[in-house]
């Protein structure tokens, strides 16, 4: 058996072990102490978040999509006639909080007139200052890190209207959670033309692989839809099945 000699420990080490006072000009014992408060921390916000409700309280539904798309196209008043529908049933509309396809969602959930919440969850963006005119409840985040955590905290389904860079990747993030049981019995939704692409892309440049390098059950998560009332009707069963238990 090889031998190794034993190494003494560190001056952060040392310092960590006991109540002592760490000087700052320690700057290895400085810099592990804040490290391990940032761990700490993460541990605390993983805690609080595995509290639930004892009963369900009304169902959210975040809706993604392009902060490009403008008022009288069709994206955004589908969008809008969505958000409506799905506020007449009794879900709140989560979004971005931003303009386009965001502004869409949380205008109809107000426009529907109903005791729908039209919350937006921002990141601060230099170009964007402001959450659109329709949100009812705010939130601001500085690093999308923590705005991704908030909407699957939020949430009960996601529905992915079209939209790009951003839309993609809080859709992937979705699906990942989903495929590791991170998130359970929560429907992700894909609607319009834009998607199918994506998701057969996915199955035929995983499953070809050798080895795989996902499996089929992970790629049927998303379910592809051509339009707006699909997705509602998705929402309406899964709604009335979260009824009946």
């Amino acid at each position: 058996m090889r031998k190794t000699k034993k190494r003494g420990k560190s001056a952060a080490k040392k310092a960590l072990e006991g109540p002592g006072i760490v000087s700052l000009a320690d700057e290895d014992a400085v810099k592990r102490i804040l490290v391990d408060s940032v761990h700490s921390l993460w541990d605390v916000v993983n805690e609080l978040t595995r509290l639930r409700p004892s009963k369900p309280g009304r169902y959210r539904v975040t809706i993604f999509g392009s902060a490009r798309l403008r008022p009288g196209s069709f994206g955004y008043e589908e969008t809008k006639r969505a958000a409506s529908a799905l506020a007449r049933m009794g879900c709140d509309i989560v979004t971005g909080g931003g303009p386009g396809l965001m502004q869409a969602a949380n205008e109809g959930a107000v426009r529907a007139r109903s005791r729908a919440k039209s919350t937006g969850i921002r990141v601060h963006l230099p170009f964007e200052q402001e959450s659109n005119a329709f949100v009812t409840e705010a939130f601001e985040h500085r690093t999308f890190f923590t705005r991704l955590h908030q909407f699957v905290l939020a949430s009960d389904a996601f529905i992915v209207a079209p939209g790009g860079i951003g839309t993609v990747l809080e859709l992937l993030l979705i699906w990942q959670l989903l495929q590791v049981n991170h998130l359970q019995d929560t429907p992700l939704v894909l609607v319009g033309k834009s998607w199918p692409g994506l998701v057969e892309w996915a199955k035929s440049a995983m499953l070809s692989a050798d080895p795989l390098l996902a499996n089929a059950e992970d790629l049927a998560i998303p379910q592809c839809v051509p339009d707006a009332d699909a997705a509602v009707a998705i929402i309406r069963e899964r709604m009335r099945k979260r009824g009946r238990r």
